[in-house]
């Protein structure tokens, strides 16, 4: 009885749970693993080497400032050649224009700089192109303009030499250069009046030829401002021929002068006046 109480006590007892057992490879990895963790942490993060100050002074003395003179040089040439570009007009990129803006011309900042120059009529004439080392001059309507710039045309022997050195505004709207050259423009509008003919002329009444008349001088006189304004313009606003100044005429100018008579190509020019219709 005995032995069977014991053997049914054997029976009941449980199994111990024995503990998982490592093999020594893998403990031998943790324990590896978790040491290098911890030596990761704890290792101090590597700090940059400072150069010390002979070091700096000698990567200084190694620089060299011809690399940046070179980009400089290359800015400024391609910046001209832009500029030169838009200022032409694209006629050039290297500033070789053949008609530079007034601005760019040392005698346009000199007249700047001198203010309007006054000349009589004497002074004006030594400025005709004989003398090449004298510039050329002409007025129009008491302003003076230099010419220079086209010396083979105002000069001596060119085509428009006979306005060199004078202010011939009546042989600008005559077309009478030589005999011309004189600013007085009295009786120039004659040129644009029709010639009296008693043959048409008797056909208007008093009244009426009266009226034809003034209409007649209003006219003549309009052409003779419009012929003239226009050269005036022209070289006002010319980028060509710089101002210079302007003609001092004497007191009581031009009654001191005798009238003249209008030049015999602007005379044949005339005509007479037509029938009117009935």
């Amino acid at each position: 009885m005995a032995n069977s109480d014991g053997a049914a006590a054997v029976r009941r007892r449980k199994p111990e749970a024995k503990a998982p057992v490592t093999p020594p490879s893998e403990a031998t990895d943790a324990a590896g693993s978790s040491s290098e963790d911890s030596s990761r942490k704890a290792a101090p993060a590597p700090q940059k080497k400072k150069k010390n100050p002979k070091a700096k002074l000698e990567d200084e003395d190694a620089y060299s400032p011809y690399l940046d003179i070179l980009r400089v040089i290359t800015f400024l040439f391609f910046a001209s050649c832009g500029l030169s570009y838009l200022i032409s007009n694209g006629e050039t990129f290297f500033w070789g224009m053949k008609d530079p803006p007034k601005y760019m011309k040392v005698d346009w900042w000199k007249s700047q700089l001198r203010g309007p120059v006054y000349l009589t009529l004497a002074e004006l004439a030594q400025f005709d192109g004989t003398d090449e080392t004298k510039p050329i001059y002409l007025a129009i309507n008491g302003t003076i303009y230099d010419v220079s710039a086209n010396r083979r045309t105002y000069g001596p022997g060119g085509s428009y030499h006979w306005f060199a050195g004078c202010d011939a505004s009546r042989g600008f709207v005559t077309g009478c250069f030589a005999e011309d050259r004189t600013g007085d423009m009295r009786g120039v509008e004659d040129m644009f009046l029709p010639l009296d003919d008693q043959a048409v002329d008797k056909h208007f009444t008093r009244d009426e030829f009266e009226a034809l008349r003034a209409k007649e001088l209003a006219e003549a006189q309009r052409k003779v401002h419009e012929g003239l304004l226009h050269w005036v313009k022209f070289f006002a606003n010319s980028k060509k021929y710089p101002f210079v100044g302007y003609v001092k005429r004497p007191a009581g100018w031009p009654g001191t002068e005798p009238r003249r008579k209008l030049c015999k190509a602007a005379a044949e020019g005339r005509k007479t006046r037509t029938v009117p219709p009935k």
